[in-house]
């Protein structure tokens, strides 16, 4: 069984050497074939030449695109490969590589077709104020939109067996990605599970994901994404 890691990086050369380190420590520790795969998407600065020396295949988008677009890009890779598991995380330090293990056993035991690592079930790395409001505000947007209930709609560890990765289409090319996985969880009826997982909130951690200037936004391309 082949599982592929990917991690979505869009000018990250400051902490992503020490991420793919720590990425490639638990890798070789968990009991399937793994590979690791950086999505470079058009950074401006050395993302791509630190994941090359750290000896990870990159895949580049020639401009920004979007955590979207990286993520479809990542996928359809698994998909190239025939991996059996694919498991997205955060390239800029938030996650904690330990919890691979922790995402990738519901989707070994056959108990769901996606695995949602969330942040709300775990005690420890506290999610600050402001992104536990952002948290709440999307949460509810996907029930209300999309029927579905989750405590960490914008979680970026999210695991993925072979029927997910074989059916799940994304559209949209930015952050709103997050929520659509919700919908293309009920359009294909898969089974999904959350885990807790540990989250590392840093200065640099925290300057990245949503912002509040970028919430209607983000609400009105789901709301297009439903009428597509």
């Amino acid at each position: 069984m082949k599982l592929l890691i990917i991690l979505p990086a869009f000018n990250e050369a400051k902490v992503i050497s020490q991420v793919l380190a720590q990425v490639k420590q638990v890798a070789a520790k968990l009991p399937v074939e793994t590979e690791i795969c950086v999505v470079n998407d058009g950074s401006s600065d050395s993302t791509a030449q630190v994941v090359k020396k750290a000896q990870v295949f990159v895949l580049t988008h020639m401009i920004n695109r979007g955590l979207g677009a990286s993520l479809s890009t990542g996928l359809e890779y698994a998909k190239k490969i025939q991996a059996d598991f694919a498991i997205t995380m955060d390239s800029d330090g938030q996650h904690d590589p330990a919890d691979l293990i922790t995402v990738l056993k519901p989707l070994l035991n056959k108990q769901a077709d996606v695995v949602i690592g969330s942040r709300r079930l775990q005690p420890t790395g506290r999610m600050p104020l402001l992104r536990q409001l952002n948290n709440q505000a999307f949460n509810l947007l996907t029930r209300l939109l999309f029927g579905v209930v989750t405590t960490d709609s914008l979680s970026g560890f999210r695991g993925f067996g072979k029927r997910a990765i074989q059916l799940i289409e994304l559209k949209t090319e930015r952050m709103e990605v997050s929520n659509e996985f919700f919908t293309e969880i009920k359009r294909h009826h898969l089974n999904f599970t959350e885990v807790p997982i540990k989250v590392i909130y840093t200065a640099y951690s925290m300057s990245k994901g949503v912002k509040p200037t970028n919430v209607f936004a983000i609400i009105f391309r789901l709301l297009l994404r439903l009428v597509r």
